[in-house]
């Protein structure tokens, strides 16, 4: 079967046991090839606070100095990751936890200090996805589970955004497979109205995407998200859906969410 299925997780999702048990089932139901590519929840932020390390964000983005990076390498790579491997072998999913470290799977490199200097945060070069590796993984029917970390082949870790880490694969592997890319987060898909999930946008290209923009009905976290499905759908991935986790099955089958084209 050449179909693969890319799924992102993230958000309160992550945070909330009985909500990312009922998502995993869902998800270990999915026919096919599947990649989870999972973020870090609120998780590293409480932790961190309990070690005495003080979280600093500048529009929604961590800044990340060499003692957060030790921080997220143990939470997002460590605790959240194997959380997740454990749980989903509990259900009979042979997956295996990676970083992009493991088995060289994604390089990055350090982002370039502009306005910001947003410490060992990751940017994934041309080539950085290891495509032989996960189609490796994939044919030997194994679920890879990659953390929101990169290297840079030089000895760092870096931190790096999971929706362009989802994005980054589905790119790399539509040139072979059939992709589709589903970004699970806390809402039930773009909203015409932030206050009511039932003023799902259903479908959004780039002209409607500027012109919600100009509206501010999408701004802050959701430009990126909406931004990096637009560049996925432009590179050859066969569907791209953005929507509730609860709703996995809908997103999947195009009946929930909002589908980009």
């Amino acid at each position: 079967m050449n179909q693969l299925t890319i799924v992102k997780i993230g958000g309160n999702v992550i945070d909330n046991a009985e909500q990312l048990s009922a998502f995993l089932s869902a998800f270990g139901a999915i026919p096919g090839h599947s990649i989870l590519v999972h973020g870090g929840g609120k998780i590293a932020t409480t932790l961190g606070s309990k070690l005495g390390i003080t979280s600093h964000y500048v529009d929604g983005r961590r800044i990340t100095d060499r003692e957060t990076l030790d921080l997220v390498t143990m939470v997002y790579g460590g605790l959240i990751n194997k959380r997740i491997v454990a749980s989903l072998q509990a259900i009979g999913c042979n997956a295996i936890g990676l970083t992009g470290a493991d088995g060289n799977l994604i390089q990055a490199s350090i982002r370039k200090v502009e306005q910001i200097d947003y410490g060992f945060v990751g940017d994934i070069t041309g080539n950085g996805v290891n495509t032989s590796l996960l189609t490796v993984l994939l044919s030997n029917g194994m679920i890879p589970v990659v953390a929101p970390l990169t290297h840079d082949k030089a000895g760092n870790m870096l931190n790096t955004n999971a929706d362009t880490i989802a994005q980054r694969i589905a790119k790399a592997m539509a040139a072979s497979m059939t992709v589709r890319l589903i970004y699970c987060f806390e809402k039930r898909g773009i909203l015409a109205d932030v206050d009511d999930e039932n003023s799902v946008i259903r479908t959004i290209d780039t002209r409607k995407f500027r012109e919600l923009k100009e509206q501010n009905i999408i701004g802050g976290g959701m430009i990126p998200k909406v931004s990096n499905a637009l560049e996925a759908v432009s590179h050859g991935v066969a569907q791209v859906v953005i929507g509730h986790a609860n709703e996995l099955q809908g997103l999947i089958s195009g009946n929930a969410g909002t589908t980009i084209q």
